[in-house]
C-alpha cells in the first residue's frame, strides 16, 4: 500500500489522468483484418518435352518440327506429343513466351539452323509471330539457332487458349561427321499487364 501511494504523489494527478484517458484509448481501438487467398496460376503448359530425328551429311534447308520430326503432327489436345506447348490465359494477363537454345548450334557443322513459330488455327499450323522483345512491337523472322542467346519472343492476348509448335529449317552441309547433336530448347513463360 505504501508504494501505491509513493507512485500516487510521483505520478501526480495529471500523470494519474494521462495513465487513464492512455488505458481507454488502447481500450477502445477496434482492429480489422481481411484474408486474401491467393491462387497460383499456370499459363503455360510444356507438351513434347523431346524429340528426335535423323538428319543427313549435305542436308540443305532441310525442315524439322518440335515434336513431329520431318512432319508436322495433326493436333490432339489431349496427347501432349502432338504440340511444342500450350499457352492459356485469362482476362487478367497477357503473357509472353521467350524461346532460344540453351547453346548455340556449331557453325562449324550447319550453315542455317533457323527456328520459326506455328499455332494451331483450327484446321492446321500457320505461321505465329516472333517478335524481338518481350513487351516490343519489332518482330523478326526466325531465332538463329547459331547465335548464343538470340531469343524470340511470343506475345498472346488475354482470353486465349492457343497450342504451338516449333519449325526448324537447317544445313547440315560443312562436315562429314555422323556425332550425334542435341540442341536444347527453351521456353520462359513471363505473365504481364500488356504489351
Amino acid at each position: 500500500m505504501k508504494f501505491l501511494t509513493k507512485k500516487k504523489f510521483t505520478l501526480g494527478v495529471n500523470g494519474l489522468l494521462a495513465l487513464a484517458c492512455l488505458i481507454t484509448i488502447t481500450i477502445a481501438l477496434v482492429t480489422y483484418s481481411v484474408t486474401s487467398p491467393m491462387t497460383p496460376v499456370k499459363q503455360f503448359l510444356v507438351g513434347a518435352t523431346a524429340d528426335s530425328w535423323n538428319i543427313y551429311v549435305n542436308d540443305v534447308n532441310s525442315v524439322r518440327y518440335l515434336p513431329g520430326g520431318d512432319t508436322a503432327p495433326t493436333l490432339s489436345t489431349g496427347d501432349s506429343s502432338t504440340y511444342a506447348f500450350k499457352v492459356e490465359t485469362d482476362a487478367n494477363k497477357v503473357c509472353a513466351i521467350a524461346i532460344q537454345l540453351t547453346t548455340a548450334i556449331n557453325s562449324n557443322k550447319f550453315s542455317t539452323f533457323q527456328i520459326e513459330l506455328k499455332y494451331w488455327s483450327g484446321s492446321a499450323w500457320v505461321d505465329a509471330t516472333l517478335y524481338a522483345g518481350a513487351t516490343g512491337a519489332t518482330t523478326k523472322a526466325f531465332i538463329n539457332g547459331l547465335t548464343l542467346n538470340d531469343v524470340g519472343y511470343l506475345h498472346q492476348n488475354t482470353s486465349t487458349t492457343t497450342y504451338y509448335l516449333l519449325e526448324i529449317t537447317y544445313s547440315y552441309d560443312l562436315v562429314d561427321e555422323t556425332a550425334q547433336v542435341t540442341p536444347t530448347f527453351q521456353y520462359t513463360p513471363m505473365p504481364l499487364s500488356s504489351f
